[in-house]
């Protein structure tokens, strides 16, 4: 009996296990590591985020995959506000967090053998990896005209801020992305994760008229509240966009059931509707921010792009694992470039998500690197 190839094969190491062995032991005795590789959230959630999870905490019954009226109502509300998008003719979907909807999108979308997707040429890996789910090709390019009229191409994934960049990509850029998918039948993928957080730059979604022209049509915004709300444990995200796109999703995911737990579910309303929260976690991110800029620079790193988002895209013109070696070292992980392609390999990317405290010792650390 010929035993199929499993799926898993398709695979390539998970990018963090990989990370795990990066680097010497330090010296002894062993400064305690300050992570700023994978970039978990460390604050915790608001009280009144909390509160709405506990108070929806007994739910006997099977939530809806679709999200509750409440749940719906407040993605519109949110996407209108941090968007620019209006609502009419708006389709709102609740997911299982955003990387579960970025892996099975080609899927979702019916992609397989032959179909190809574009993703950037420096990009979250999780893009790539759902293509290979799908049995889809993947392309890195930041040029789509090289691409010429390659009618194979599917799904078009952009992602401003970048991960792991921090680069923007202007409205214009944008707007021609989304023409340009329009022009071939493909749907353009935004992830927007890291929208609210702009600091040398203002992001623009694709979602904004001056992008998609008013029309949603090809285009899906996706969108998480793990670093906004810091509630990487809820697994909280959402896609919004085409309603022809969503209804579809939406079909699919309620026969394989992909549904956002009910409790989960009321606390992204409370998350959504309150902005006092976010404004106190961007204001954490942005003092960070500053303090690792200065230790890195200072100790001889060049900071590319980084104009927004969680991270810093740092280089000492050397191949990515001698830099991520160094810093091991001294305590210090971040996550090698080359985890999000070819075009990373000399380059780092640091987080801003440890605690105060941490990137504090991290300056010491630096000193005379």
């Amino acid at each position: 009996m010929n035993r199929r190839t499993p799926v898993s094969a398709r695979l390539p190491d998970f990018t963090w296990d990989t990370l795990d062995a990066a680097g010497p032991p330090p010296p002894a005795p062993p400064p305690r590591r300050k992570n700023h590789g994978m970039g978990p959230p460390r604050a915790p959630g608001a009280g009144r985020i909390r509160q709405a999870l506990a108070d929806a905490s007994n739910a006997p019954g099977y939530p809806l995959t679709a999200g509750t009226p409440a749940l719906r109502n407040a993605i519109a509300a949110w996407v209108a506000r941090a968007c620019g998008a209006g609502v009419d003719g708006l389709g709102v979907l609740p997911t299982i967090g955003s990387k579960e909807l970025v892996a099975w999108l080609p899927t979702l979308l019916g992609l397989g053998p032959g179909d190809v997707v574009v993703v950037p040429s420096v990009a979250y890996p999780t893009y790539e990896d759902g293509a290979r789910l799908a049995g889809a090709t993947t392309v890195r390019t930041d040029s789509l005209t090289a691409l010429g009229p390659d009618p194979r191409v599917r799904l078009v994934w952009v992602n401003s801020p970048g991960n792991p960049t921090g680069r923007v990509l202007p409205a214009a850029h944008l707007r021609k992305v989304v023409e340009w998918a329009r022009e071939r039948g493909a749907v353009v993928a935004s992830d927007e994760c890291y929208l609210p957080l702009g600091w040398d730059a203002e992001p623009v979604s694709v979602l904004s008229p001056q992008v998609c022209g008013g029309s949603y049509d090809g285009v899906l915004a996706v969108h998480s509240l793990s670093k906004r709300s810091n509630l990487a444990g809820y697994r909280a995200g959402f896609v919004a966009g085409d309603p022809a796109l969503v209804a579809e999703l939406l079909k699919i995911r309620k026969h394989a059931g992909l549904i956002v737990p009910a409790p989960v579910q009321a606390a992204m309303v409370a998350a959504l509707g309150d902005q006092e929260h976010a404004d106190a976690q961007r204001e954490r991110y942005r003092v960070r921010r500053e303090k690792l800029r200065a230790a890195f620079t200072g100790a001889g790193f060049t900071v590319e792009h980084s104009e927004a988002g969680l991270y810093l895209w740092l280089t000492r013109d050397e191949d990515c694992w001698e830099t991520v070696d160094r810093l091991a070292r001294r305590g210090i992980l971040v996550a090698a470039g080359v985890f999000y392609g070819p075009a990373g390999a000399r380059h780092v990317r640091v987080a801003l998500t440890e605690s105060d405290e941490h990137v504090d010792a991290v300056a010491g650390r630096l000193a005379g690197f």
